[in-house]
């Protein structure tokens, strides 16, 4: 899934779980809130809308949690990598497109809930299948960022 994955091997000789999975999948997570939410707040920059506000608290709180990701990759000396090139092209234009064909706050809200929802989903995933083979200050990053996701999802209502 990842490039640059470190497999370890047990004594056996078998492939053991990368403990560092999770890790990668926060930082990946954070990283591309971080470029969309960057990318959207841009092209609502000349517009009217009032989840702008929103949008701005939701990049502080990306980029508080890429951060302590990256610190944590550090700390692990793992090399923190991207989703990929072609995925925040794909990304970047869907948005666009989007918010060209309907810029209401109600639209912005609902494409942000599905996203978050989706967000928990696969970091809820991730965290049952690693839960054994992480630090615990990485489980604890992971359900903050589920937290996080969770209270933006609420607030995103007040749009819908």
């Amino acid at each position: 899934m990842y490039k640059n994955n470190i497999i370890n091997h047990n004594s056996n000789g078998d492939i053991m779980k990368e403990k560092n999975e999770l890790l990668m999948h926060i930082y990946q997570t954070c990283d591309m809130g971080v470029k969309s939410t960057t990318k959207l707040i841009d092209l609502l920059k000349n517009k009217d809308n009032k989840i702008k506000k929103l949008l701005e608290d939701e990049l502080k709180e990306y980029e508080k949690y890429l951060t302590k990701s990256e610190k944590l990759l550090k700390k692990n000396k793992v090399e923190p990598e991207g989703i990929g090139m072609m995925a925040e092209v794909m990304s970047k234009m869907d948005m666009k497109m989007e918010v060209k064909k309907d810029n209401s706050d109600s639209n912005i809200a609902g494409i942000l809930t599905e996203g978050f929802t989706m967000g928990i989903i696969n970091m809820n995933k991730k965290i049952d299948a690693y839960r054994d083979d992480c630090d615990n200050s990485i489980i604890e990053l992971a359900l903050d960022i589920v937290k996080f996701q969770e209270k933006e999802i609420k607030n995103l209502k007040s749009y819908l």
